[in-house]
């Protein structure tokens, strides 16, 4: 196997043959993460699909990543290539959704799984800020793909606020269907803390749309000025008007200026997360996904404390962030094991699991994963609908 697929996709079995060949071990581990969750509210709260416009998608991604003169992005896009398992570059739209439905279809008892577009960055003056869009999932992309997979997807639409037509897109997306919107501030030029976002914020509120936005550090952005949109505290102005907010990977990379200091010091962004969560003003408005928190870059204190912090279990939900799961270098179960969250015995089960479903693995990995030194998980509730948020 190649160097690219064992960074990337590194897969040697088909999803559809885990039930009758899967061992004993793994088998027993995957019954026992559904035994207590609800597969009819069994919900992913986070999962991307991506693609380059073929087959009508709509969809693109910045001109970089198909170029050589710029190694590292290419060397990305070819790695998300991989994780996809996609083989064909002229069908890369179609491949990489349908190794997602394998994906889910092999799972008994999937539950739904949130798809989600994902806008371009624009400027504040409404012009689209092409150089800086890193990729672009149109919200008719995913109504169609939910048209299409009913039974496995739900949709998640994303509209930039500093697009002129904002308000009718959020509009037109909840007359169709969809009860979150999806943000990457950093990704796509948003300063969450903007006045000029309060139209965009009444509208959400108006409309009963929840607002799902990334926090803390991303790799896909360099500069520092984009960093800053990453902080956690810049969400409280959507929170002051009363939207509801869920902060993906509870903001668990990366540092970021504490707004509240005079003295400007940095904290930790999941800090600042805390702060939020523990801010009795905005109980029953904020949440977060636990997506991509037990991947190697991240399982650190953030996982720890989250896993020891009973009192915000009741406001997480889960996300894959898929196609993440399914990237090979951000998979390593033996620091796991290391910190104590999962035995030896359960990570040889988990890799196999691995091997034919990465997305099965990211939920399993999940529910059985425990907080160094006790017997204590994280309850079923996360994994399934969030009857406080509503969506």
């Amino acid at each position: 196997m190649c160097l690219l697929h064992l960074i990337g996709g590194a897969f040697t079995q088909q999803p559809e043959e885990l039930k009758t060949h899967i061992g004993a071990g793994a088998a027993d581990l995957i019954k026992r993460a559904f035994d207590d969750v609800d597969p009819k509210r069994l919900i992913d709260y986070h999962a991307h699909v991506a693609g380059i416009g073929k087959g009508g998608s709509k969809a693109f991604i910045n001109p970089k990543m198909q170029s050589w003169k710029h190694p590292l992005d290419r060397l990305k896009f070819k790695i998300y290539l991989s994780a996809g398992v996609v083989n064909d570059v002229e069908r890369v739209d179609m491949q990489m959704i349908e190794r997602l439905v394998r994906l889910v279809s092999s799972i008994e008892g999937h539950g739904k799984h949130r798809l989600l577009a994902f806008d371009k960055n624009y400027n504040r003056d409404g012009s689209a800020n092409l150089e800086k869009t890193e990729f672009y999932v149109a919200n008719e992309y995913i109504f169609e793909l939910v048209k299409q997979y009913p039974d496995l997807f739900e949709p998640v639409i994303s509209v930039n606020p500093y697009r002129v037509d904002a308000l009718a897109e959020l509009e037109c997306g909840a007359r169709r269907g969809a009860r979150m919107v999806k943000w990457l501030p950093n990704a796509m030029g948003i300063d969450p803390a903007d006045a000029l976002c309060d139209p965009f914020y009444q509208k959400l509120k108006e409309l009963n749309l929840v607002l799902l936005s990334h926090g803390g550090a991303e790799k896909a952005v360099q500069a520092e000025e984009d960093q800053r949109l990453g902080n956690p505290l810049l969400l409280r102005r959507p929170l002051d008007a009363g939207v509801k907010v869920i902060v993906a990977h509870c903001a668990g990379l990366g540092d970021n200026e504490d707004l509240d200091d005079s003295q400007h010091r940095r904290l930790p962004n999941f800090d600042l997360f805390l702060r939020l969560m523990t801010d009795k003003r905005y109980e029953g408005l904020v949440f977060a996904d636990i997506s991509a928190m037990t991947q190697v870059n991240r399982c650190g204190d953030p996982l720890r404390t989250i896993l020891e912090r009973e009192d915000l279990h009741e406001r997480l939900v889960n996300g894959s962030d898929y196609p993440l799961p399914a990237i090979n270098a951000l998979i390593r179960t033996r620091p796991l094991v290391r910190r104590g969250y999962i035995s030896a015995e359960e990570r040889a089960g988990l890799n196999e699991i691995y091997d034919y479903n990465p997305l099965l693995f990211d939920f399993v990995l999940k529910r059985t994963m425990k907080l160094p030194g006790s017997t204590r998980r994280l309850p079923p509730g996360v994994f399934m609908a969030n009857a406080a948020l509503g969506v």
